[in-house]
């Protein structure tokens, strides 16, 4: 007589920060398809409600990415809900600071590294308070490897976070792997101002000839997030079609 054996599967929970569009949509479609609890955020409520009527298995808050009481909030709310935190996603940005450093508003980019800087260390910490289980994800971006023109402000932002990740990476280890993306143009709003008047210029600046696709990150994402990157922490892989060599 043959027994029946049945293996309980445990739904794992995610939390991606700017969640409603572009790569941290896909993100969340990705996890959402693999069967994972996934928790998103917006700054706004009429996006997140969008998003959220769209896809029915996403769940999701209106915290600004650069809100340390809204962190803290969310992080412990998923908890509570779920029993488990088990991914952070740190793919919120912003860049209202495009210019010369000599000319742009200092204000705009205090903003730029609030967010893309300040945010992820706030959402990492209030997670690991929480009680993160397993890994971090920082959206960075080849743009903190090599200078450009009119970008200083998000560069230096995202050299910042390429650090921080591996700083991170040797500070939460054993427990918590961290790991980082260096996506080079990516067809999303948050970019579009680097592709949209010339798609072809832009895809040309890349070895593959192409630019990047919101999915082709998230599947990477993915990756480094779950078990099969489980002996991989304080790495920030490139993903950009060619665009360094």
């Amino acid at each position: 007589m043959r027994n029946n054996y049945y293996t309980l599967t445990i739904m794992k929970t995610v939390l991606i920060t700017g969640g409603t569009r572009g790569i941290g949509l896909s993100t969340a479609i990705k996890f959402l398809q693999k069967d994972w609890k996934v928790y998103i955020t917006s700054r706004k409520q009429e996006n997140l409600d969008l998003v959220l009527t769209d896809h029915p298995g996403l769940k999701g808050f209106v915290a600004r990415a650069d809100d340390l009481a809204a962190a803290s909030e969310t992080c412990i709310k998923i908890k509570d809900e779920t029993g488990s935190l088990d991914v952070l996603i740190n793919n919120a940005g912003t860049n209202p600071s495009g210019g010369s450093l000599m000319d742009v508003e200092l204000s705009a980019v205090q903003k730029t590294w609030d967010v893309n800087l300040m945010g992820p260390l706030m959402w990492t910490r209030e997670a690991v308070k929480a009680g993160l289980s397993e890994s971090v994800l920082n959206v960075c971006s080849v743009g903190g490897i090599r200078p450009s023109q009119y970008m200083g402000a998000y560069n230096i932002s995202k050299a910042g976070l390429i650090y921080m990740t591996r700083q991170l990476a040797m500070e939460l280890a054993p427990d918590i792997r961290v790991n980082g993306i260096a996506p080079a143009i990516v067809k999303t709003k948050l970019s579009e101002m680097l592709w949209v008047n010339d798609e072809k210029g832009s895809a040309d600046l890349h070895a593959l000839k192409k630019l990047g696709e919101p999915e082709d990150i998230a599947s990477l994402i993915y990756f480094l997030s779950g078990k099969d990157a489980s002996w991989i922490t304080g790495e920030v892989v490139t993903i950009d079609g060619g665009f360094l060599l």
